[in-house]
């Protein structure tokens, strides 16, 4: 199990920054990757960004150049920089963490995905 609580949510007007945190604990040395996502009302909900354990990273189209994933060692904390935010970024933000295990070798891989609560950004034009 791992267990993710996010954090730094806000209101903040068009062009201003947030920073956002998702604290993991719990089975963290099994988590292969994190990421952010996004859900606005009446929406589904899309990936922003992604960090894999060699610190590889992928963005949104929309939030390229905007938006930074970063993490400390050990995936404790997971953060997202949000730059130049547009009104287009309000929305409920939830950290996400992958979780393979696979105790030896010749093991069937189990995986799992698991969410934090989210927390909402609102940027107001």
């Amino acid at each position: 199990q791992v267990q993710l609580v996010e954090s730094g949510g806000g209101l903040v007007q068009a062009g201003g920054s947030l920073r956002l945190s998702c604290a993991a604990s719990g089975r963290t040395r099994s988590i292969t990757s994190m990421g952010w996502y996004r859900q606005a009302p009446g929406e589904q909900r899309d990936l922003v960004a992604v960090i894999g354990s060699g610190g590889s990273t992928d963005y949104a189209d929309s939030v390229k150049g905007r938006f930074t994933i970063f993490r400390e060692a050990g995936w404790k904390t997971l953060y997202l920089q949000m730059n130049s935010l547009k009104p287009e970024d309000t929305a409920v933000y939830y950290c996400n963490a992958h979780v393979r295990v696979q105790p030896t070798v010749e093991a069937v891989p189990w995986e799992n995905d698991y969410w934090g609560q989210g927390t909402q950004v609102t940027v107001s034009s």
